[in-house]
């Protein structure tokens, strides 16, 4: 018997979300129905975008062509088929990790996905795209380079703060469109309230990313710490290049941690507001905070932060804990809360 157009979208789009990211795949298989499909498919426009600013391969100029030229996809009426094969054509030779590849590979389906979508869905995921790649051609504008020889730092903690609202915190007003637009339960939601609280949520989750992955981006020329508040510990960001730097260097990412968590508990109070018989919808939000603050845990003890040869991830085996003491509760307030309290101890 022949599939549905539908059923084979949604297989596309399940393939695609476990290649690229298997936990994000994780969050959204825990999402109602109704919004795995956009949800899915912001996402893997937005790791399209990542990986067009991130193809250290490719000149900065090029690159910036290349991400403007996907922008436009999402702000004109049509897509242009020639302008999207460009961008394959510039990119395909560069990309040997598979499921960025594979990705590439499948944008002609996944624009095609996209007219698929209710026009409500394909409005917001249009509104989302143009201000996410802002943070990413603000980027392509500021760093000069992609290795330590360019190493630059951030200006300031508002610069820091305008790039993860553009790169995450806008991310949480997108999710609260989405969210109301297809829970009935969320209808006395104050949307512009929640949005703002949104925002928050997000820009806690990249600031988590931005510590963990200190060390691989100081490689890239990119150093997202401060350089005022590198500066109060007498460091500049080449001292960030030698591992023994570390102990120097632990006020400022204390304090980085510190503010992730103050964004994070503004996730959290967004968590509990959803009701609670939206256990799907809680379980996709309860799950990136508690391992972001897993994250943050190891974050701000390890003796290999600066260390690029060495990943501060947490393990297979936490994440199976956080997920089932999640799910076995029933996405329980109390007990989530409780477990969110042990982890900013170790991090505040």
């Amino acid at each position: 018997m022949t599939q549905p157009a539908s059923y084979h979208a949604a297989r596309l789009l399940t393939d695609l979300l476990k290649r690229v990211s298997r936990s994000f795949y994780l969050t959204l298989a825990a999402l109602p129905s109704g919004l795995r499909e956009a949800m899915g498919l912001g996402y893997l426009f937005a790791r399209a975008a990542d990986t067009i600013a991130d193809t250290d391969l490719i000149p900065h100029s090029k690159r910036l062509e290349l991400l403007l030229s996907f922008r436009a996809q999402f702000v004109q009426d049509d897509v242009d088929a020639a302008a999207v094969k460009a961008i394959l054509t510039a990119l395909l030779p560069h990309q040997h990790e598979s499921g960025e590849r594979t990705l590439l590979e499948q944008l002609p389906a996944c624009f095609g996905l996209l007219h698929r979508l209710p026009e409500g869905d394909q409005d917001r995921i249009r509104g989302l795209m143009p201000t996410l790649t802002r943070g990413m051609e603000l980027d392509l504008a500021f760093f000069p380079g992609d290795s330590v020889n360019d190493l630059t730092a951030l200006p300031g903690l508002a610069s820091l703060d305008q790039y993860t609202y553009f790169v995450a915190g806008c991310v949480g007003e997108f999710w609260t469109a989405m969210t109301c637009a297809h829970r009935p339960s969320l209808a006395e939601w104050n949307v512009e309230d929640m949005s703002a609280k949104g925002v928050r949520f997000g820009k806690g989750l990249q600031l988590t990313n931005v510590l963990k992955d200190v060390a691989k981006d100081l490689q890239r020329g990119r150093c997202y710490l401060p350089q005022p508040l590198l500066a109060e510990c007498g460091l500049i960001p080449a001292d960030l290049l030698k591992r023994e730097n570390i102990d120097r260097a632990r006020p400022v990412i204390r304090r980085l941690a510190g503010m992730a968590v103050d964004h994070l508990d503004v996730g959290w109070a967004y968590t509990m507001a959803i009701p609670r018989r939206e256990v799907r919808l809680r379980l996709a939000c309860m799950w990136p905070i508690l391992l972001a603050g897993e994250t943050l845990a190891r974050v701000v003890t390890s003796p290999d932060l600066l260390d690029a040869a060495t990943s501060v991830k947490v393990s297979r085996g936490v994440v199976y804990r956080v997920m089932a003491s999640t799910i076995l509760t029933g996405a329980c307030g109390y007990v989530g809360t409780a477990y969110w309290g042990r982890l900013r101890k170790q991090i505040v």
